[in-house]
């Protein structure tokens, strides 16, 4: 990786902007976390490509 940011967190991960971003930083190498409202087919896929999700926003 070229950049020194290595982790990205997002809150919302579920929706459709950010779980797209998300997939793409996890295929570009990038440690991907974030939360969202609940447990989705969109957050499910997204932790089967190593995201770590948490459900409720902190």
């Amino acid at each position: 990786m070229k950049h020194a940011i290595k982790h990205v967190h997002f809150v919302g991960i579920g929706g459709s902007g950010m779980s797209g971003i998300a997939e793409v930083l996890l295929t570009l190498g990038y440690r991907v976390s974030g939360s969202d409202t609940g447990s989705t087919p969109t957050t499910q896929r997204l932790a089967q490509l190593n995201a770590i999700v948490s459900q409720g926003h902190r």
